[in-house]
């Protein structure tokens, strides 16, 4: 009802400007919606769930001197993720705001703020080349100077033999950013994550089983999360079916942020991607069944 009422296009990330933003804030306060706030996006998400279950984690990324970037920096510390923050920027940080519905789904209207203006010179690259992994989000290519930031990412850590992971993000970045993505995967990468209408729209197929065929062209191994229905995962040999673990869902939110972040946990402490689909599959049930993306 809020949803329609304020015309906001449920189920999917759309990016708004700040007043746009703050208007929604306002209806929302108004009529007492509970808040939650967390330092967030996708990939942060991602690095957090990694982080709390013992990996050794960093964060590039770009927030002002203002409350929020305040905030987001003393939040991810506390999550025990080393971050490198460009020296504070004018401007405004970024912010998400995420609506869920009874149904359990969310939407998100995306202020990028300052995150806007990330440049490649300001990603820290002697981190990035100490990596086993660089992981990134498919959310980076809806616009130019971000899609820029993440192909020579991709391009640095293939350089420095770091493997290379990233999600598609949302059915919405694949429909209107589709070749963007592409050539952020350009030769191909390590590990591919996204969800089935994710893996259909990106293939153009229609079945899971098409799209897997097809992804094969672009990522050496991938994994296809179904919601309730589990994941398939290519391990570059094969394709395992790993069941889900059923939930009470009560919000969806960061569901795929946290089996990404805790697939790459376990794939980087030596488990086989059987073993860390399981493990992913029942942290992203854990947080399905709560609210909040941890």
């Amino acid at each position: 009802h809020f949803l329609s009422k304020n015309k906001v296009e449920k189920g999917i990330m759309t990016l708004v400007d700040e007043e746009r933003q703050h208007q929604l804030i306002n209806a929302l306060t108004s009529q007492k919606t509970p808040v939650k706030r967390n330092c967030g996006g996708s990939a942060c998400n991602s690095i957090v769930a990694a982080s709390s279950f013992g990996s050794k984690t960093f964060y590039s990324g770009k927030v002002a001197d203002d409350w929020e970037g305040d905030f987001f920096v003393k939040d991810l510390k506390t999550a025990g993720v080393d971050f490198h923050n460009v020296a504070a920027s004018k401007g405004t940080t970024g912010k998400c705001l995420v609506m869920i519905t009874q149904d359990a789904e969310r939407t998100l209207n995306t202020f990028l703020g300052v995150s806007i203006d990330i440049s490649f010179q300001e990603v820290d690259t002697k981190s990035l080349e100490n990596s086993k992994w660089l992981y990134m989000e498919g959310y980076l290519v809806t616009d130019k100077a971000r899609t820029d930031v993440a192909i020579n990412a991709m391009a640095y850590a293939k350089q420095k033999g770091v493997k290379t992971s990233l999600s598609l993000s949302d059915p919405y970045v694949v429909k209107v950013f589709s070749e963007s993505l592409k050539s952020v995967i350009g030769e191909g990468i390590d590990l591919l994550f996204c969800n089935t209408d994710e893996a259909r729209r990106f293939t153009g197929t229609h079945t899971v089983e098409a799209a897997a065929n097809v992804l094969k062209q672009y990522a050496k191994t991938f994994v296809i999360t179904r919601g309730p229905g589990g994941s398939l995962t290519y391990d570059g040999h094969q394709l395992i079916h790993t069941p889900g673990v059923s939930t009470n869902a009560v919000d969806t939110n960061g569901a795929g942020d946290m089996f990404a972040g805790s697939f790459l946990y376990a794939i980087s402490s030596g488990h086989d991607y059987a073993w860390a689909a399981r493990f992913a599959n029942a942290a992203a049930a854990l947080v399905v069944g709560q609210f909040g993306t941890r």
